[in-house]
C-alpha cells in the first residue's frame, strides 16, 4: 500500500463535467492520486466515469473545477497524462513494435532510433515473440500488452486506464491485471483506472473512489462523513449530477497475489464496503 504521505502527483479539485449536449453528468469531484498508487474509480454506467478522465486528461474542458498535475494547472492541455482507452485502437497496418513506437515517432524520432529504444522493453512486457507479428495475430491479452507499452511509452509516469481488462476472458484478467500490478510498482507508475469488477477495483487498488448519485440512498457514509439524502427533482424527473458517495481503502501488502489477497477477511471486508455504496 501507497501511505498518504507520498507526494500528489495527479489532483482534481471541485470539478464539474458535462455530456457533449452541456448538461452536467458530475459534479464537486475531487480526487487525488498519490505517488506510486493505484486510485480505481468505480461506479454504474451512465454516471460520468470516461468523462471525467476525459477531463483530468484534457481531452475536454469542465465546467468548473481545475486539474493538477504536481501542483501545475494542467486544466484543458492533452497530452500532459498518459491515457489508455477501454479499446486498445492499435493500428492494423503497423506491427506490434511499430505500434509502441508511436509515441516516439509521432514526437520526431526516426523509426530506427524508435525501435532501438522500444526493443528492451519489448521482452519486459512480455511481448518478445509478438514484435513483429500484425495486431490480428495476436491473443486479446497480448493486445493489452502492446497497448500498454504504447502508454507507457507516452513518457509520463502517471496513466490513467479505462476499463483495460473488460474485453478480456476470466482468465487472462486475473493474469494481465497482476502483471500489470507488478509493472506499475517496478516502474514507479502513478495509476487511475476505471473498473466495473468489485474484485478487480480490490485486488488491484491502494484505493477506490465510488462514484453514485446522490439522491441515492447508501449504506455508508459519504466522504464527508454524512449520509445521502435523497436531492432529486421528483416533478421534473431529473436526477443530480453524480459525485463520489464513498471511498475504500486497501492495505493489501506488495508482493501478495491476487489469489492469496481475494482469501483475506480484509478483501471481503473491502468488498462489500464497495457493494454497500454501489
Amino acid at each position: 500500500m501507497v501511505g498518504n504521505s507520498a507526494p500528489v502527483v495527479l489532483e482534481a479539485r471541485n470539478l464539474t463535467v458535462a455530456w457533449e449536449d452541456g448538461n452536467p453528468v458530475a459534479a464537486n469531484i475531487n480526487l487525488v492520486v498519490h505517488e506510486g498508487e493505484i486510485v480505481c474509480l468505480v461506479g454504474k454506467s451512465g454516471l460520468g466515469k470516461t468523462t471525467i478522465l476525459h477531463a483530468l486528461a484534457g481531452l475536454t474542458m469542465p465546467l468548473e473545477g481545475c486539474v493538477l498535475l504536481r501542483g501545475r494547472d494542467v486544466t484543458g492541455q492533452p497530452g500532459s497524462i498518459s491515457y489508455m482507452l477501454q479499446k486498445d485502437l492499435l493500428l492494423p497496418s503497423l506491427t506490434v513494435i511499430d505500434n509502441a513506437c508511436l509515441p516516439l515517432t509521432l514526437s520526431g524520432m526516426s523509426k530506427a532510433e524508435a525501435r532501438r529504444k522500444v526493443q528492451p522493453l519489448i521482452e519486459r512486457f512480455g511481448l518478445q515473440e509478438a514484435a513483429g507479428k500484425w495486431p490480428t495475430q495476436l491473443s486479446g491479452g497480448m493486445r493489452q500488452r502492446a497497448a500498454f507499452l504504447r502508454t507507457y511509452l507516452m513518457g509520463n509516469d502517471v496513466i490513467m486506464l479505462d476499463e483495460p481488462f473488460s474485453a478480456l476472458d476470466a482468465i487472462t484478467r486475473v493474469d494481465l491485471r497482476s502483471w500489470f500490478v507488478d509493472e506499475a510498482r517496478s516502474l514507479g507508475l502513478s495509476t487511475l483506472m476505471i473498473t466495473h469488477d468489485a474484485d478487480e477495483a480490490c485486488t488491484m487498488a491502494d484505493r477506490v473512489y465510488v462514484l453514485g448519485r446522490p439522491d441515492s440512498t447508501v449504506g455508508e457514509e459519504s466522504l464527508s462523513g454524512e449520509r445521502s439524502v435523497s436531492g432529486s427533482d421528483s416533478a421534473s424527473g431529473e436526477c443530480t449530477p453524480a459525485t463520489f458517495v464513498g471511498e475504500v481503502v486497501l492495505s493489501r501488502q506488495h508482493g501478495a497475489s491476487d489469489v492469496d489477497f481475494a482469501l483475506t477477511p480484509e478483501f471481503l471486508e473491502a468488498k462489500a464496503r464497495l457493494l454497500a455504496l454501489l
